[in-house]
């Protein structure tokens, strides 16, 4: 069984992110490569106590990119969309 930090690496903290959390009541969470929705399920009942709804988890592709003739790379990876009840909230500090 992996660890639940392994899953859930950090929460995401975007304007975009924080404009739906208060809005539609969902949080976005940056995971690891190899998690699965119902890893991310149990990770955030382990961690923040709260049931989720559902969960949805999107994969970011690598990218490369130049800047001054310089060639670098974005890291991938992948981010979860976790959906919460109405009354439900997750404190992100």
């Amino acid at each position: 069984m992996k660890n639940d930090q392994t899953i859930i690496k950090n929460p995401k903290v975007t304007e975009k992110a924080s404009f739906v959390a208060e809005k539609q009541n969902v949080y976005t969470f940056d995971v690891g490569v190899k998690a699965t929705k119902n890893e991310v399920k149990k990770a955030i009942f382990a961690l923040f106590k709260v049931n989720p709804v559902k969960v949805n988890i999107v994969n970011n592709p690598q990218k490369i990119t130049s800047y001054r003739s310089r060639i670098s790379k974005k890291d991938g990876g992948k981010k979860a969309y976790v959906y919460l009840k109405k009354g439900d909230k997750i404190e992100i500090a």
